[in-house]
């Protein structure tokens, strides 16, 4: 029986900490789906097929990790994939309220699928897409917290002219 994990988020970018998270869950399970979802309420910097592109660029390397995009309900997409886990990454405590409220809702959607909270590496507890947006916008050095091969495209997207 193959082990199937899916590790949701919007990626609007991708950090090195969505990237620690990936591989870590890539080690755990025989198969993980990248799945980027699309959140109705957030405008995005990079479309869905521009995050696609830069989670495959830096998964590359990984033969078990495949990209997916979400406009739906993520326990229905769980269970048609045939996934026995949700992998979330979380940062700080503040995270657990809202993504432990989220694992109980898609529990009570689908009962088929485990939540399992990854905790991030302490060097990047702090990183978030919206640190690293932020601090792009202004021109700061954002080398340190998005993979290499998507460092120019990403800073290019968010710098302000």
């Amino acid at each position: 029986m193959r082990r199937v994990a899916v590790c949701p988020g919007s990626f609007d970018p991708i950090t090195l900490g969505h990237l620690d998270i990936i591989k870590r869950a890539s080690q755990l399970f025989d198969k993980v789906i990248v799945l980027i979802s699309v959140n109705a309420a957030k405008v995005p910097s990079f479309t869905t097929t521009e995050r696609m592109a830069m989670i495959e660029a830096v998964t590359h390397g990984f033969d078990n990790v495949v990209i997916d995009i979400l406009d739906g309900l993520l326990a229905d997409y769980v269970k048609n994939v045939g996934a026995i886990a949700i992998v979330k990454g979380l940062r700080a405590v503040s995270d657990f309220e809202y993504e432990f409220q989220m694992a109980l809702a898609n529990k009570k959607l689908y009962a088929g699928a485990e939540t399992i909270f990854l905790t991030t590496s302490a060097e990047n507890m702090y990183l978030s897409s919206s640190v690293v947006k932020q601090i792009a916008s202004f021109g700061g050095d954002i080398s340190h917290f998005v993979p290499e091969c998507v460092h120019e495209v990403i800073k290019n997207r968010l710098v302000k002219e």
